[in-house]
């Protein structure tokens, strides 16, 4: 069988993703730290992510919906556990009986379908102050959760990467659930929160964004290490005179002649419009800059004071999520899992 290998790539550092976590685990004091692998592991894979931090020790991970908890259900074993954000719906069901992977219900109706149906044990999800999935914190939730086995209820912060007082008043709604609602465990804090401090960490921790080299607040910016790093090979190098543009509508003039590389990226594969003429590529250590718009699978860069950037060969796309996010006006989330799967993922 013929193998082919992708034109573009992502290198993964296997090594960084273990710091991160680790350094998240520490920052969670006495709680345990889980990982979020939803949307296929941020980007990077969430088979081999999970499969690494497996390795280091994590023990609780999240996906989003029932085709996630598939993929990924073959590396559950003896104490790992799998849960499921979305919860259940009826086309759900006969799936989520069978699979070790438990549910994160979200609403009355969930609750009831799990109960209805002789559910094992499920996490809770309530909802404190983002009005996305969840029960009402006003409700009683302690009576509707009656006759659960809860493994852990769940809450989610919805501003903790800026400083709103919405933070400190979900945590005092959470804390009151705690003593009403029983449940083995209770988790609050995602990547920004455990940035917060112990008071945020509960019983456990569900970083995602930082795991993969995203800084969520200024706490983790000396100490989180970026973990995905594109690079994109060379189709053709090009002399572009002076008075000529470059790429669609004609975006720049060349103001002198220039040498230009034109690489196998574009919007199609989560490089998006925001980086033409902001974004930046470099070779054997020099830096460049893109030159012109982005197209659906193409980008030009300047290699005029890189004599020896030839066809064939490889640049890496500088992609350090703040400083990416700052040129291409997308968040670092949205960096992460727009990269598509025409890349090549190759974990160092």
């Amino acid at each position: 069988m013929t193998v082919f290998t992708a034109p573009l790539r992502l290198r993964l550092d296997g090594d960084a993703l273990i710091s991160n976590w680790a350094w998240l685990k520490r920052r969670s004091g006495a709680a345990a730290c889980g990982a979020a692998i939803k949307a296929d592991g941020y980007g990077a894979g969430a088979v081999e992510v999970m499969r690494r931090l497996v390795k280091a020790g994590c023990r609780d991970f999240f996906v989003s919906n029932w085709a996630e908890a598939a993929i990924v259900e073959p590396l559950l074993e003896q104490g790992i556990a799998l849960s499921v954000l979305h919860g259940v719906r009826e086309e759900d069901m006969p799936v989520a009986l069978r699979s070790r992977a438990r549910p994160v219900l979200n609403t009355p109706v969930q609750i009831a379908r799990w109960k209805a149906a002789g559910g094992g044990s499920c996490d809770v999800m309530v909802d404190t102050g983002m009005n996305r999935l969840g029960l009402d914190w006003r409700a009683d939730v302690a009576a509707q959760t009656a006759g659960l086995n809860v493994e852990t209820l769940l809450s989610h912060l919805a501003s903790a990467d800026d400083d709103t007082p919405l933070t400190a008043t979900q945590l005092i709604r959470f804390r009151a659930l705690k003593e009403h609602v029983p449940a083995a465990r209770y988790s609050l804090a995602n990547s920004a929160g455990i940035c917060l401090g112990d008071s945020y960490a509960f019983d456990l921790t569900r970083p995602g964004l930082a795991l993969y080299g995203g800084i969520p607040r200024p706490e983790a910016q000396d100490a989180v290490a970026q973990v995905v790093f594109p690079q994109a090979q060379i189709l053709q190098r090009r002399r572009v005179l002076a008075g000529d543009t470059i790429g669609y509508n004609a975006t720049h003039l060349a103001g002198r002649d220039m040498e230009i590389a034109v690489l196998n990226l574009g919007y199609a594969d989560g490089y998006l419009r925001g980086f033409s003429a902001g974004g930046r590529a470099s070779f054997e250590g020099a830096d460049m800059p893109v030159v012109g718009r982005v197209s659906m699978d193409l980008i030009a860069v300047d290699v005029s004071g890189s004599p020896h950037a030839a066809e064939g060969d490889w640049m890496e796309i500088d992609y350090a999520l703040p400083k990416a996010a700052a040129i291409s006006n997308l968040s670092q989330y949205e960096l992460l899992t727009g990269l598509g799967s025409r890349f090549d993922r190759v974990w160092s």
